[in-house]
């Protein structure tokens, strides 16, 4: 019963502290270790969990992300510094209208993400179109983390059939399925994701219009100069275009027919790095295409380079301390009679799995993380299960992909830290707008799924 509540303290600590606006730098191993010593007493050996476990889930995280962070800040920077981002603004300010600034950070967060391009990069790219789009249309800047989030965060995230992202993938190894599993699912599913997030943000955006509520004054705003010269639309698309051909070439044609048997002395397997690295190497291409074309344009290419590392630290850093946190929750040994619990809930596989990934992402505050813990554990009494009752593992591998996107981005969430880290904003000024398009809407549309679904194998 402590530890239970000492989890449960641990977790609105946290989550309180990271909407205050305290750093989880130092928040993290702080309430880490008060819930170990909580739960625990004098048998938790807080030195030993602090550098043996809660250090080696905030190192491994830094090892997997950081090049990620790093050519993502990077590729945002440039694209910044050499106007590409004020034309790609221009263009689609043209031609789809100011009052439409929601839905293109939208639709663009939606391709990069169902392109495969990782969900924290999609933040460090969206933020300078957005940050000009939202100053020309005068929609508060506030909107933008909830705007990224949306498009990032949600559907294709979990629900379109095919998408890359790891959320989509992890649930293969386990029903032995494809990322196209249970197509109509999570076609309808992303349906009502976009709709309902899409009606959230647009009424937010007319009700601060109403109440005479502009952009707001920012230091890091850019704005369109009519009498600006700037790059070629074609150009300015081709950096975004690199990095979504060339990751999908590497990622579903180059890696997939390569011999990886040589990792087998780094105790890994290819598939299991493939989807970084084509990423990884994605952006560097473009990065490089970038640099070579502008090399006159980028008169300081070296302060240019060391501001986008810059800002990759404090988001990387951040979201790794959010992990370590994780790391320690898992620990406990409250957590495994809380897994074991949720599978007494109910007897249908589909309810009892949508719960449990839910619980555990946001006890583990990460959408991957959480998943692949109960997948881990579950998967076969999920599989037992279904088979009784004819549901397929198709069915199965949406339901979980689906369930990982609900209470992962609570406010300690590393990606929602990160965005928020890159957007210059506060829990307090954006939060609400997050946890409505990717907790509220996304658990929503899950209930219904599962209503569905149940209701037709019911009979």
């Amino acid at each position: 019963m402590i530890s239970l509540i000492a989890l449960i303290l641990s977790l609105s600590l946290i989550m309180c502290l990271a909407y205050k606006g305290y750093s989880t730098i130092i928040t993290a191993p702080i309430v880490g270790l008060l819930t170990l010593l909580i739960s625990l007493g004098l048998n938790s050996h807080l030195m030993a969990n602090y550098t043996e476990v809660y250090m080696s889930g905030f190192a491994n995280f830094v090892k997997s992300y950081f090049p990620l962070f790093l050519t993502g800040a990077i590729f945002a920077k440039l694209i910044d510094e050499v106007g590409y981002g004020k034309s790609i603004a221009s263009f689609i300010t043209t031609k789809l209208g100011k009052d439409k600034a929601i839905l293109a950070i939208v639709l663009s967060g939606a391709l990069l993400t169902y392109g495969g391009v990782s969900l924290f990069v999609v933040a460090f790219i969206l933020y300078p179109l957005a940050n000009i789009l939202f100053k020309e249309a005068d929609i508060p800047k506030r909107l933008i983390p909830g705007t990224i989030a949306l498009g990032a965060f949600t559907f294709t995230m979990t629900a379109m059939p095919g998408s890359p992202e790891i959320q989509n993938v992890i649930p293969m190894s386990y029903f032995g399925t494809d990322t196209f599993a249970a197509p109509l699912i999570g076609i309808t599913a992303s349906i009502i994701m976009f709709t309902l997030g899409m009606l959230w943000l647009t009424r937010r955006a007319k009700k601060a219009r109403d109440n005479g509520e502009g952009y707001g004054n920012h230091t890091d705003t850019n704005r369109i100069d009519s009498n600006e010269k700037l790059p070629n639309i074609i150009v300015s698309i081709i950096p975004i275009l690199i990095i979504f051909i060339t990751n999908f070439t590497l990622s579903k044609f180059y890696f997939p027919n390569t011999d990886g048997s040589y990792l087998n002395q780094y105790g890994i397997t290819l598939d299991k790095v493939s989807g970084t690295w084509s990423v990884i190497i994605a952006i560097v291409i473009s990065i490089i295409y970038i640099i070579l074309l502008n090399y006159k344009k980028l008169k300081n290419l070296n302060n240019t380079l060391s501001d986008g590392v810059k800002n990759s630290f404090l988001p990387l850093l951040n979201s790794s301390a959010i992990v370590g946190y994780g790391s320690i929750i898992k620990a406990l040994p409250i957590f495994t009679s809380i897994q074991t619990g949720i599978m007494n809930i109910s007897s249908n596989p589909i309810i009892s799995e949508a719960i449990s990934v839910n619980i555990i992402c946001g006890l583990t505050a990460s959408a991957s993380g959480g998943l692949g813990i109960t997948l881990s554990a579950l998967a076969p009494t999920f599989v037992e299960m279904s088979q009784k009752l004819s549901i397929s593992p198709e069915i199965l591998h949406r339901i979980a992909s689906l369930s990982s996107g609900g209470l992962d981005t609570l406010p300690h969430n590393g990606a929602v830290i990160t965005t928020l880290a890159i957007c210059g904003l506060t829990h307090k000024e954006s939060y609400k707008d997050i946890f409505v398009t990717s907790v509220v809407i996304p658990i929503f549309t899950t209930i219904i799924i599962v209503a569905i679904v149940s209701i037709k194998f019911a009979f």
